[in-house]
């Protein structure tokens, strides 16, 4: 079963340096900053592009997903969030498919909205998230 009018949500990106992150969406994009919200050992700070945001993840704790990812990959794109029109068929549509969940159930994550992880060794090595 496909996923109609699935779209992107967000990109998240792991950052070393959060402070030296934000400068360049605030200061040469000029786009504000949603205040800073922690999520899974991490702090999470988002800029609205229209439809689609960035979240800047800055991890706060060393065993966290976002300081793993950090430690063996190194700054960059983290993940890739996509908008589903219901995200408990979604579910049941990647397990019905056989794709790898990090999340069985959806779970609450930035700003309140329910979220899933699909593993990235499902995916081509990407992580995705997704959200309804």
């Amino acid at each position: 079963m496909k996923l109609p009018h699935a779209r992107v949500a967000h990109i998240g990106i792991a950052v070393a340096d959060l402070d030296e992150a934000l400068a360049f969406y605030r200061d040469v994009l000029g786009l504000v900053p949603s205040p800073p919200e922690t999520v899974d050992g991490a702090e999470i700070v988002a800029f609205s592009l229209g439809d689609v945001a960035v979240e800047l993840l800055h991890p706060l704790t060393t065993n966290g997903p976002v300081a793993k990812f950090l430690a063996r990959r190194g700054p960059g794109i983290h993940h890739v969030c996509y908008r589903v029109p219901d995200l408990d068929q979604a579910l049941e549509t990647c397990r019905q498919a056989g794709y790898r969940l990090v999340d069985g159930t959806p779970r609450v994550g930035h700003g309140g909205h329910r979220i899933a992880f699909v593993h990235p060794k499902s995916t081509a090595d990407i992580l995705i998230e997704l959200t309804d």
